[in-house]
């Protein structure tokens, strides 16, 4: 069977009381409030970027949060870890430039078409070497490329709306400067508190007509398959999912002594992609701040609790997904894009090492110029053109690092 057993049965009510305390309520809470701040932002500023209405928001919130959270607390109590699921954030970016010359029908269909993938991937048992496969620089310069723009956006928050962004990049740096207090209350969430004020401050809420609180009452979506959009975005979000997210996932499991299912969680991310699609999300990922959060401290059997709490609290949130959509469009647009720039500036740093550390360096850069160019060929976007490029050409230039890589297989 493809799914990894258990090494011990699933607790029981009075055992997950018994396990659960308040370091791991403290650890829920804020993994919890992280993946409610930045990783919003960005799908609100990628929402923006492709002209999605304030509906098909809210459904890919509620797609987001509800159904990857049912996920999590099935795995967080058969496995007894902390395995939280979400989206995969580098998909979403990828996502943004792609609405530009794809429907949002096309832009599900290949949702679908990768929630597939993977689903065969995971039940095969290939998914280890098909991570092996994927050339890491070269893919992480195809990131750095779609991340930078949330980096410069951050620079045009200041220039547009200085007394909104500053204030929240004072706030950022100044708790990042002091690693005790940063463990203790991130900086992101700071910068959100600090933001919150400024806008109230500056009377910059403006939440317009209609009810501000509601319910989900998600939009289902028929898929529309194109060979474009199949192309474009199918490979890019499949690697992204099993080579960063994932992967990034079962690092900072592992180190914190955990033994993650790595077939059984890449079947989940390919269930979880083609249902969340229905709903307008993006594709499902095990993700890496989340869990390397409720993992860092306490007792390794006892830490799965805070995976159940954040699944718990996310239920609640994608339930809310409208009001919380609707307030947060409300703010101004810079406050939107700095919290995803603060949010991305960690990731985007390390999607720069990765590319240029080591190895097939000079296809990383390659890879990471077309696609910051974001030129389409045949109608097909420049993140894979990038990875294609970038890997002929590191395949011309550096035979050599190719071999390394044969070698350390």
């Amino acid at each position: 069977m493809p799914f990894e057993s258990p090494a011990i049965a699933p607790p029981g009510p009075r055992q997950i009381g018994s396990d659960f305390g308040g370091l791991y309520a403290a650890n829920a809470l804020v993994a919890f409030i992280f993946a409610i701040t930045g990783p919003v932002a960005i799908i609100l500023a990628v929402a923006s970027q492709g002209g999605l209405a304030e509906s098909d928001v809210s459904s890919w919130l509620f797609g987001s949060f509800f159904l990857n959270s049912l996920i999590s607390l099935a795995f967080c109590w058969i496995y007894r870890q902390p395995l939280v699921f979400f989206w995969s954030i580098p998909g979403a970016v990828l996502i943004g430039p792609a609405l530009g010359h794809l429907s949002f029908a096309e832009v599900i269909g290949a949702y679908h078409v990768t929630g597939l993938l993977m689903l065969l991937l995971g039940a095969s048992g290939w998914v280890r070497r098909a991570m092996q496969a994927a050339v890491m620089p070269i893919v992480m310069g195809m990131v750095a490329g779609v991340f930078l723009r949330f980096g410069l956006d951050l620079v045009y928050a200041l220039r547009d709306d200085l007394w909104i962004a500053a204030p929240m990049v004072v706030g950022f740096l100044a708790v990042s400067a002091l690693p005790r207090l940063a463990r203790l209350v991130p900086p992101l969430i700071v910068a959100l508190a600090v933001g919150a004020i400024a806008i109230a401050l500056l009377d910059r809420f403006q939440p317009g007509s209609g009810a501000i609180f509601s319910f989900a009452h998600p939009t289902l979506y028929a898929p529309v398959f194109s060979w474009r959009a199949m192309v474009e975005l199918v490979f890019p979000l499949a690697i992204t999912v099993l080579a960063v997210q994932n992967g990034q996932g079962y690092a900072v499991l592992s180190a914190a002594g955990h033994k993650p299912p790595v077939n059984a969680v890449t079947i989940a991310c390919g269930a979880g992609s083609m249902l969340s699609a229905l709903v307008g999300a993006v594709s499902t990922c095990l993700t890496g701040p989340v869990n390397a959060i409720i993992s860092i401290s306490g007792e390794r059997h006892r830490q799965y609790t805070a995976g159940l709490l954040v699944a718990l609290l996310a239920l609640a949130f994608g339930a809310l997904a409208p009001t919380f959509t609707h307030l947060m469009l409300a703010t101004p647009k810079a406050f939107i894009a700095t919290l995803a720039g603060l949010a991305m500036l960690r990731v985007l740093q390390t999607a720069f090492v990765a590319s240029f550390r080591t190895t097939h360096t000079f296809g990383a850069l390659i890879t990471f110029i077309v696609t910051v160019a974001n030129v389409p060929i045949f109608n097909i976007g420049a993140p894979f053109w990038g990875l294609v490029i970038g890997f002929l050409c590191s395949k011309l230039l550096e035979p050599g690092d190719f071999a390394k890589a044969g070698n350390h297989a």
